[in-house]
Order: structure tokens, then sequence, then C-alpha cells
């Protein structure tokens, strides 16, 4: 597997860095992770299933919060315009109708207490870390580096074409129902990847911004893998739930 701390060295041709740019999610997007893997071969316990719900929600949680620091720290309207529907897709119109809600609906559906959920206070300490880690990131780097982050985003649809079809195969709790979340994702991915992925491309126009771009997309595929990670650690074979995390056998 590739380091990328040197891939641009040199400089890139546009369409290199782009080559560069989906080899890093070739190589390290969590579709990889054995976690994965075993979600979509039907592997997984629904303990398992709960535990993945229920922190994954972090993540979901906060992304419209990284979006509105990415809108602080741009200038141009336009941006600004394009960038804020990525907000309105997670919180909804009113706030809570969105890919939030429905993310919480999935929680819901396999058997999690939607408070219990919402407070995060049972997610596992690598999850509120690793999604506390990509927040100061889009926060505190450059406005260029925090939209390359965001290229994680053109290889969603694939690993979303691999989750949802295995989990109505081999979960007789799973519904469509349940999975209505990943509905509108794959076309608002897609959209939202390609600007991001013009915007990055347009704009890393030397060598030092070229490997920003690459090193920002390792760092955010390092965020989901270390999330799958925490999973495997506390509710695989190991069994390692730490202190006051989400414990299968207790009733929310």
């Amino acid at each position: 597997m590739s380091d990328f701390r040197d891939a641009a060295k040199g400089g890139l041709s546009t369409s290199a860095l782009e080559a560069v740019l989906r080899q890093v999610g070739a190589e390290r997007y969590h579709n990889r992770h054995p976690f994965h893997h075993r979600m979509t071969s039907g592997a997984l316990s629904k303990a398992e299933m709960k535990a993945w719900a229920l922190n994954r929600y972090c993540y979901q949680a906060v992304i419209p919060r990284k979006d509105a620091m990415i809108l602080v720290h741009a200038e141009d309207p336009a941006f600004r315009a394009a960038w804020r529907k990525r907000i309105e897709d997670h919180d909804g119109e009113d706030g809570w109708s969105g890919g939030i809600a429905r993310w919480l609906h999935l929680a819901t559906s396999l058997g999690l207490d939607a408070e219990a959920v919402k407070s995060e206070r049972l997610a596992l300490p690598a999850t509120r870390f690793a999604v506390g880690a990509y927040l100061s990131f889009c926060t505190n780097r450059t406005l260029f580096e925090a939209v390359a982050s965001s290229l994680t985003e053109m290889f969603s649809p694939l690993i979303i074409g691999e989750r949802v079809p295995a989990m109505l195969a081999k979960y007789d709790y799973i519904t469509e129902d349940t999975l209505a979340y990943f509905k509108q994702r794959p076309e608002q991915a897609s959209r939202d990847a390609d600007f991001a992925l013009a915007y990055v491309l347009s704009h890393a126009d030397t060598a030092e911004r070229q490997q920003q771009a690459i090193d920002a997309l390792v760092f955010k595929c390092d965020i989901l893998w270390a999330m799958l990670d925490a999973l495997q650690h506390a509710y695989g074979e190991q069994g390692n739930i730490p202190p006051g995390a989400f414990q299968p056998e207790a009733a929310l």
C-alpha cells in the first residue's frame, strides 16, 4: 500500500493528481476494512450492527457542523451557495428532517433508543476522538485542505452499493425502510464530490498544494478507518468494550 507522502513531488498534471486521489480511495477507503467485509458477508451480530449504527451517528451528526466551518472560511458567494446544500441535506429544511433524522431512524429500527443515540454518551471514545479530529481539521486548516478532505465522497456510492444489497439480503431484521437514509446519498455524494473535485483540481496550482490535497484525503480515509478499527476491537472477537460505551446486553 502506498504512503502517498511524496506523491506530488515535482508537481503533477491535473489528470495525474486526480489519478493519485482516486488511488488513495482505492487503497485506503474503508470499504476495504475487515469490519465492512464482515458486514457485507452477513457475519455481523445484531449487537455489532447496533454498535455500528450508534457510533456512526456521531459522524453523521458532525457533518453539517464541519460544513458550517468550511463556509466560515469561504469568501466566494458562489462557493457558499453550492456548499450549503450539504448542510440542508443533513439537517433538512426544518432542522430535523434530513439525513441525520434518517440515520436516527436506522438506529431506532435496530432497537436503539433515540435519546441515547442522540446523546452520543454510549459511543466509543475512539469514535468521539476521530469525529472531533475531523471537525478540528475542517475548522483549523485552510479552506482548500478542508474541501480536499471531503473527497471521500467520490467513493461513497461504491460502499453504499456494496453495503445496502448485502444488508437487505443477509440480515432478516433489516428492511428497505430501515435503510431509507441511503436512498438519496449516492446522488447527493456524487453531486458533492464532483463539485469538490473540480474545486481541488482548479486550485491545486503548486506541488505543495497538490500534496496538501493528497494528505487531506489520506487523513479523512484514516478517520473512517479508525472508526471501524474501534468497532472491531470493542465488539469483535476481542470484546474489549471500554467503560461507559454501549453494552449489547444492556437494554437501551
